[in-house]
């Protein structure tokens, strides 16, 4: 197969693959038929014009018993309510030092935050709500797990994970790239070293990515980072 030995690939270079046989072949129709590959499943499209073989390899985070139990209390309680739950601890396969504390996010619609905080405190004690550094500094440092209510930012892309929503690879990258508080651990050189593990082990939608983090105004200083992180990968091949 032409594209097997390249992991990703874009329009330019699926058109002079067709050029090779049709020599006057349309943009058009070199359109439809990566349309067609991609609705087959042939390609995976990760990007704007960017392509990998097959429907790839979709990061899938751990659901435990605690993060089911808490995410369906809180359905049960508020069964209209936009949530997303997921713990700190699936970072561990992508980093170089493994922190010795975990985080459960749960993140809600911003004017509900305050409600499930109350709701989740009376069965839990190591709660914070939307928590600075400082407060996580003096009072969850030696905490194991600690929950932690945040605001959901509107259209964040995720994942319905044995009926629980959850977050999604894209998600969690972005997350770390714009909140330095939450995942102090993780900034520097282990978030480079986070990004590269992930888009070496996972297929990675980076429209996806931006269109996230246009929503926290953060999107031309992803996107630049993500060029860094891209040239990082090229010279550690």
């Amino acid at each position: 197969m032409h594209f097997k030995d390249i992991k990703v690939f874009g329009n330019n270079q699926i058109m002079l693959f067709y050029k090779e046989f049709e020599t006057n072949i349309k943009p058009s129709t070199v359109n439809w038929r990566v349309y067609s590959l991609v609705q087959s499943g042939i390609l995976s499209r990760i990007g704007r014009g960017k392509f990998t073989l097959g429907e790839g390899k979709v990061f899938i985070p751990q659901i435990t018993p605690k993060i089911k139990k808490v995410y369906n209390s809180i359905h049960k309680q508020f069964p209209f309510l936009q949530t997303c739950i997921w713990n700190t601890i699936v970072l561990n396969e992508f980093m170089l030092h493994q922190p010795g504390r975990f985080y459960t996010l749960v993140e809600v619609e911003k004017d509900s935050m305050e409600s499930v905080f109350y709701f989740l405190k009376e069965k839990n004690k190591n709660i914070y709500l939307d928590p600075s550094a400082d407060i996580l500094s003096r009072y969850a440092s030696g905490e194991y797990e600690t929950i932690i209510i945040k605001s959901l930012v509107s259209e964040a892309p995720t994942q319905k994970i044995q009926n629980v929503e959850t977050t999604t690879i894209e998600k969690i990258l972005v997350d770390i790239f714009t909140d330095e508080i939450i995942f102090a651990a993780q900034q520097g050189s282990e978030m480079q070293f986070i990004f590269k593990a992930a888009f070496d082990k996972y297929t990675i939608n980076e429209n996806r990515m931006l269109r996230y983090a246009d929503r926290k105004r953060k999107k031309e200083a992803l996107d630049n980072y993500l060029n860094k992180v891209s040239k990082f990968r090229q010279q550690t091949k």
